[in-house]
């Protein structure tokens, strides 16, 4: 008598998700082969039959058990959690089977955790996306970042498993980093753990805040493409009727530019003052920010310059310094922004184009005492020791804060620059509307000090922004109201040259172009 073998999906956890077809297959089987988690989903229907529950590490001893039943004669139900064919046992069976085996086989769908996140999310896979494991057991690690870039340079939704774990912590983080090269810092993405299970959490962000957050095994990340909108609470990607030449068009068009130029990345009023220097010396320069309103800053402050305004993916970057023949690279991004520091200095070794990093200098003093090393440090201390605290650290940091454990308990205070898409952002990670400061900086001491005093503030978060950036203003005003002022030291970067004085850096660029002086 030939047995069966039921490959049984039993979904993300919840038994009103199991279809009805692999509870039947579980109930018409005599033999459960299964992780013993999985069992606790189908306790109703196993009673009285034979079990075994080989450990987490042993698939394929699960697979080869189960097919060992089932060529005995044995009805047998191999149990994967999800979507048993999608990262899971059907292919550790199959792969083990032999030709002239003559058991049924009978595989049973389930809801897969791309399936179970993107329903907590809302709709974000309407359109064409990838499924992408970021465990490097079974597959090598360069094949995963490979994957993850034509992922990325197609614009794909897409869904990452397996994001981290205890020993793979930095892998998910690369990943973002390849992610953010082609796709927009500001596609919609979600974060989900333990999909309908107890402890479920699910939260929507930015691309580019997913970088300061901490994953597990239990977390999947759900990344839109440039249509994935929000609504209501929830992301979701339209089916495709979308204006595809409009769109792809607007992520590449670039103004008028000219060749042979210094390409200033700047965004900051200190970055514009170095790029008016270089021009008042004869230099024809560009300077690219991030914004459209960095763009507006720019032509003001440096009307003799050609400008570059909007997000663009490393590769539109490449194209555009290749086209336009570029001669320097300045990185006088804001001190934070780190990963747009490392394209650049990523562009400059791959182009064989100087580069040089301008940067503002510290403005931290030695009696400044409470400095931290990482936002969730300052996390940390701050709701350890305070009740009403006001974050300086712009918007794209709000989330590490408000996920970190206790942040619940405390009463939250940001100000963010005046674009809409920041001060939504601050409201979708639930900081109220009356809570909410958004104005252009830098601040004087005497705003500061009415404006924390007026909120009862009890501790201040803030960067090390520098003078430029209303560093000192911000630590005498904490210093005036007696309250904690925690700041965040800058990330260290492995600058090639580095300079935080406008005439050096301007020196510099003249030594690397001697000859690029206009008469």
């Amino acid at each position: 008598m030939s047995g069966v073998l039921n490959l049984v999906s039993v979904g993300p956890g919840f038994e009103d998700l199991i279809v009805p077809r692999a509870v039947a297959a579980v109930r018409d089987s005599d033999v459960i082969v299964a992780y013993e988690l999985y069992l606790r989903w189908i306790a109703p229907h196993i009673e009285g039959k034979q079990i075994h529950t080989p450990p987490l590490t042993q698939e394929r001893e699960r697979a080869l058990l189960a097919i060992e039943k089932a060529r005995d004669g044995a009805k047998v139900a191999l149990i994967s959690s999800g979507d048993i064919g999608i990262y899971a046992m059907a292919a550790l069976a199959f792969d083990e089977m032999r030709e002239d085996d003559d058991y049924e086989v009978n595989v049973i769908p389930g809801v897969t955790s791309a399936n179970a996140c993107a329903s907590l999310l809302g709709s974000p896979l309407s359109h064409d996306f990838a499924t992408l494991s970021l465990s490097n057991l079974l597959c090598p690690w360069e094949w995963i970042e490979n994957r993850a870039r034509h992922i990325a340079q197609a614009d794909l939704a897409c869904v990452l498993y397996n994001v981290q774990s205890a020993g793979r912590q930095e892998g998910v983080y690369r990943i973002l980093k390849l992610m953010l090269e082609s796709k927009a810092p500001h596609t919609l993405c979600g974060v989900v753990r333990n999909a309908y299970r107890p402890g479920q959490q699910v939260s929507i962000h930015r691309l580019d805040e997913l970088p300061s957050l901490q994953f597990d095994m239990l977390t999947s990340i759900v990344i839109g493409n440039r249509f994935t909108r929000r609504k209501r609470g929830y992301i979701f990607t339209p089916r495709g009727y979308n204006d595809w030449r409009d769109e792809s068009k607007a992520a590449t068009e670039e103004p008028a530019l000219p060749s042979q130029a210094v390409w200033v990345f700047a965004g900051t009023g200190d970055g514009n003052a170095l790029a008016r220097q270089l021009a008042q010396q004869g230099h024809r320069v560009v300077v690219s920010t991030a914004t459209e309103y960095g763009g507006e800053l720019a032509l003001q402050d440096c009307p003799d310059v050609a400008v570059w305004a909007g997000r663009q993916g490393v590769e539109a970057r490449k194209q555009a310094l290749l086209r336009h023949e570029a001669r320097v690279l300045v990185d006088a991004t804001h001190p934070y922004a780190t990963l747009m520091s490392q394209q650049l200095m990523g562009l400059s070794h791959s182009l064989g184009i100087p580069y040089l990093r301008y940067e503002r200098p510290s403005g931290i003093a030695d009696s400044d005492a409470q400095v931290c090393e990482s936002m969730e440090q300052a996390a940390e201390r701050a709701i350890a020791s305070s009740e009403r605290i006001f974050l300086a650290t712009g918007s794209k940091d709000i989330a590490a804060f408000l996920q970190a454990p206790g942040a619940d308990r405390k009463q939250w205070f940001v100000r963010v620059t005046a674009e809409p898409e920041f001060i939504q952002r601050a409201i979708d990670l639930g900081i109220p509307r009356s809570r909410i400061c958004a104005m252009q900086g830098p601040f004087s001491q005497a705003f500061n000090q009415a404006l924390w005093s007026d909120w009862n503030i009890d501790c201040v978060v803030t960067k090390d922004s520098g003078d430029a950036g209303g560093y000192r203003a911000k630590a005498e005003a904490a210093r005036a109201l007696g309250i904690a002022l925690l700041t965040v030291r800058r990330p260290a970067l492995a600058y090639p040259v580095q300079t935080d004085n406008l005439d050096d850096a301007c020196a510099q660029v003249q030594r690397w172009l001697p000859q690029s002086k206009q008469a």
